[in-house]
C-alpha cells in the first residue's frame, strides 16, 4: 500500500494490530476502514476506489469470530482484492487452511504455535501466488524499481514470467526484509523449525483441553458467558465446523459473573495458569484483555471487538485438563464466585 490507498479490515482483531492500521498506518497516509465482521455484507460497503487489500484475522481475537470465507472471498475477487488472513489462530494449517478457501497472502505470528514455547519472537509470510500484481492497481510492480536498476517485479516474477507468480513474496524479500530489517537469528530460526516437529502434536492436545474446558467453563456459576467456536451455541459454530479441521481452536474468552475488579482477582489467584499476553505456549495463559491487548482502544472499540471490562481470555496448554480445571476452580473459589 502507498500514500492516499485504504483497505478494509475485520473489527475483531487483536489490539496490536487495531491500533496499528488505525494509529501507525494512519501516520504515513494509509486508512484502515474498520467492517463488521459478523456481517460480510460490510465489508463491500467498505470498499472504494482506492481500496487495495482485504484483511481479516482467521479466527477473530478475543472475540473467536469465524467469517464466511467463501462469501467473503467472492467479494475480493469480484473488486479485484487480494484477501489477505492472519492466520495465527489456525496454528499454521493444522486448523484452517486460508489458501484452500480464498486468500492470496496468509501472514502469522510463527512465536505462537509454531514455536510453542513463547521462546522465540518471529513471523511469516506466505504468497500463495494466485493474485495478479500486474492489474494496474499496483505501480510498486508494474513500474521500475528504483532500488534494482529499473527491474520491473511483475514483467520477471510475476504471471508469465520464468519463475512464476512469486512477485510479492520477492518484494518483501528484497524490499521489507532488505530496509526495514525484521530479520530472524540463525537461533531463533532453529528454535521456530523445531517447534514445527512436534506441531500437530502439541497443537491436538490444545484444541482437545480447550473444548473440555469451554464446556466446564460454561456449565459453571462463576461465568456468565464463553466464547469458543466449538460450543454449539456459538454464533460462529456453524462457519467453524464449515472451515476448521482438527478442532475448533486453542484459545478461548469468558465473561465473568462479576465485574472488571472480579476479573482481576481470579488471575491474580491462580497457580498453575500463568499471567501472561501471549498465546499458543505450551503453558496455560491467562489476561484480560480490556487491561493488556486492548488497553490501547477505546471503551467503545474494545466493546465492538468484543472485549468487556470481566472478560478474561485463556489461551490452553499442554497441563493435564483437570489440573487446568482444578486452578479455575479454586481461583474462582478464592474470590467467592460459584
Amino acid at each position: 500500500l502507498q500514500v492516499g490507498d485504504n483497505f478494509v479490515s475485520s473489527n475483531h482483531l487483536y489490539g496490536g494490530s487495531y491500533n496499528q492500521f488505525k494509529v501507525a498506518f494512519k501516520r504515513i497516509g494509509i486508512e484502515v476502514k474498520f467492517a463488521n465482521a459478523d456481517n460480510v455484507e460490510d465489508f463491500e460497503a467498505k470498499i472504494d476506489s482506492k481500496t487495495k487489500a482485504i484483511y481479516v484475522e482467521s479466527i477473530g481475537n478475543p472475540s473467536f469470530s469465524i467469517i464466511d470465507f467463501e462469501r467473503l472471498s467472492a467479494i475480493a475477487n469480484k473488486h479485484d482484492l487480494p484477501l489477505i488472513v492472519d492466520n495465527t489462530f489456525g496454528a499454521a494449517g493444522y486448523l484452517f487452511k486460508p489458501l484452500a478457501h480464498g486468500a492470496h497472502i496468509v501472514v502469522q505470528s510463527a512465536t505462537k504455535w509454531i514455536g510453542g514455547h513463547g521462546t522465540s519472537i518471529g513471523g511469516v509470510i506466505v504468497d500463495g501466488g494466485t493474485y495478479n500484481w500486474g492489474n494496474g492497481k499496483y505501480p510498486q510492480f508494474t513500474e521500475p524499481s528504483e532500488g534494482y536498476h529499473g527491474l520491473v517485479f511483475n514483467d520477471v516474477f510475476g504471471l508469465g514470467g520464468p519463475f512464476g507468480n512469486i512477485q510479492f513474496a520477492i518484494r518483501a524479500r528484497v524490499e521489507g526484509l532488505r530496509d526495514f530489517g525484521p530479520a530472524l537469528s540463525p537461533f531463533n530460526s532453529f528454535l521456530l523449525i523445531q517447534g514445527l516437529e512436534t506441531l500437530s502434536l502439541r497443537v491436538q492436545r490444545h484444541v482437545d483441553n480447550a473444548l473440555v474446558l469451554a464446556q466446564w467453563l460454561e456449565s459453571h456459576s462463576a461465568v456468565k458467558k464463553v466464547n469458543y467456536p466449538g460450543l454449539e451455541d456459538s454464533p460462529y459454530h456453524a462457519n467453524a465446523k464449515k472451515y476448521l479441521q482438527n478442532g475448533f481452536g486453542a484459545v478461548l474468552s469468558f465473561e465473568l459473573n462479576g465485574d472488571a475488579s472480579s476479573a482481576t482477582s481470579v488471575v491474580d489467584n491462580l497457580k498453575l495458569v500463568s499471567h501472561l499476553a501471549n498465546v499458543g505456549d505450551a503453558k496455560t495463559l491467562i489476561i484480560q484483555p480490556s487491561a493488556t491487548t486492548h488497553q490501547q482502544l477505546s471503551v467503545e472499540e474494545q466493546a465492538a471487538s468484543g472485549v468487556l471490562p470481566n472478560l478474561l481470555r485463556v489461551s490452553v496448554g499442554l497441563e493435564h485438563i483437570d489440573d487446568i480445571k482444578a486452578d479455575f476452580e479454586q481461583a474462582f473459589a478464592s474470590i467467592g464466585k460459584y
